[in-house]
């Protein structure tokens, strides 16, 4: 056989190998700018905020600016956020500061007082917390950690994303997934709608099956119906004033519009009547129930009253087998379970904590990448050099067979001689001084010649 020579990496291999090391030896930041619902009211709230159509191109040149590396954008009602990665926080604040203030057309006078700014962990705990809904106007509702999961989409599709912020989201999603199965912290009725089916629930045992009966088709109604599908309700009959919009709301539900007038029917249908009507007055007095209940009176029927002013007569309570429940019912439901919730909410505080200091150690480990990545580099570099020297000696002959052998032999070497250090560099990430192991590593083999 000739000369067993040694074969460098390709040019295109060795440049790509430098410029990631180069990339990860540069120290990034976690940087996240916002303001919500505690900081900035709502006539500053909707001033920057960006609607639908605007963040794609908002989020693009949100990722232009020359301070940020990585960048993600979350707008809500109660929230405008800006999470981005940079290796200048300084210049990435005054930057982000007058995207915000140009996107609007308003002066960052106008809003800087309102502005939150977070670091490191303390930008991390944030997001986990806003995802987690530790953050929200109401403790543990669920629509902010798919509007979050909206923006980190937007995020990626665009190629706003990188290394850190995909790994951040998806421990984010993780963590709130968590909190909401451990705690239970979205389990309890803290809207008006949402108790008044926690009611139904409680008072039937499940509301699957049975035939409810909305009187009114506004906000309150929708909210209910939409909760009384997540438990199976059976029929789904809908009545008001506007008949059109009763017909436009059963129609969205694969329930039944009947006509205003036509409430008797529903009564003698129904087991649960949720009444929210802007009524002024009564809309069922005890004299017509008791009228359309004739030879019911065995059926227990409900009625829950989530009208201000009443809907329903509270007289209607004495017939038999009839029961009314009005809004300060539901309001005692409501408080138990806030307080049910800030107990949760506490259990969730200590996961974010955990969540917080593993993803830190995740993070930091990222220091340690381009000293292992040079390391073994080296190590290649003599293995192969110095395999070419003493096969070329021996006058050995190079073949597509041996040329193979002698590279699995040169990666086998390199793992095991890198795998005490490895391990060592990697145990101490997070503990002690990281960084005078790595400068000893990199003194030791000459990393830096």
């Amino acid at each position: 056989m000739g000369a067993l020579r040694a074969v460098p990496l390709p040019t295109t291999r060795r440049a790509a190998r430098m410029e990631r090391t180069h990339h990860m030896t540069d120290r990034f930041d976690i940087l996240l700018i916002g303001l919500n619902h505690k900081t900035a009211p709502v006539e500053v709230r909707e001033c920057l905020g960006f609607t639908a159509n605007a963040m794609d191109d908002a989020l693009e040149r949100l990722h232009m600016l020359p301070s940020v590396q990585e960048a993600l954008l979350l707008s809500t009602c109660n929230r405008v956020e800006v999470l981005v990665t940079t290796a200048d926080h300084e210049r990435a604040v005054k930057e982000i500061i007058d995207f915000l203030a140009d996107s609007n057309h308003l002066a960052p006078a106008n809003f800087t007082d309102a502005l939150y700014i977070h670091r490191g962990d303390d930008a991390v705990r944030h997001v986990f917390r806003v995802a987690a809904s530790l953050d929200s106007m109401v403790v543990g509702e669920p629509q902010i950690l798919g509007q979050l999961k909206d923006a980190y989409r937007r995020a990626t599709e665009r190629k706003c994303s990188g290394v850190i912020l995909n790994r951040m989201l998806h421990r984010t999603f993780f963590v709130a997934k968590r909190i909401r199965t451990e705690t239970g912290i979205g389990d309890h009725a803290v809207s008006v709608s949402y108790a008044a089916i926690e009611l139904g629930r409680k008072i039937f045992g499940s509301l699957e099956g049975k035939t409810v009966l909305l009187i009114g088709a506004g906000e309150m109604a929708e909210l209910a119906v939409e909760h009384l599908i997540r438990h199976r309700a059976g029929t789904i009959l809908v009545t008001n004033r506007t008949f059109e919009r009763g017909v436009e709301l059963a129609a969205r539900f694969n329930g039944r519009a009947l006509a205003f007038e036509e409430i008797g029917t529903g009564l003698r249908e129904a087991d649960i009547v949720i009444s929210s009507t802007g009524s002024p007055d009564y809309v069922l007095r005890r004299d017509q129930v008791k009228a359309m209940r004739r030879g019911q009176r065995q059926r227990p029927l409900f009625f829950i009253d989530i009208a201000v002013p009443r809907d329903i007569d509270p007289e209607i309570n004495r017939l038999e087998n009839t029961y009314v429940y009005d809004i300060d019912d539901l309001k005692g439901v409501i408080e138990e379970n806030l307080e049910d919730r800030q107990r949760a909410a506490l259990q969730g505080e200590r996961i974010v904590e955990e969540a917080v200091i593993r993803f830190r150690q995740w993070y930091q480990s990222l220091e340690v990448v381009p000293t292992i990545v040079a390391l073994r580099h080296k190590l290649e570099e003599i293995v192969l050099q110095e395999g070419a020297k003493t096969m070329g000696g021996l006058g050995l002959k190079a073949d597509a067979r041996a040329q193979d052998a002698f590279d699995k032999m040169t990666h086998a070497v390199v793992n095991k001689i890198l795998h005490a250090p490895t391990t060592l560099l990697k145990r101490e990430v997070g503990h002690n001084q990281p960084a005078l192991y790595l400068d000893a590593v990199r003194r030791l083999f000459g990393l830096d010649d």
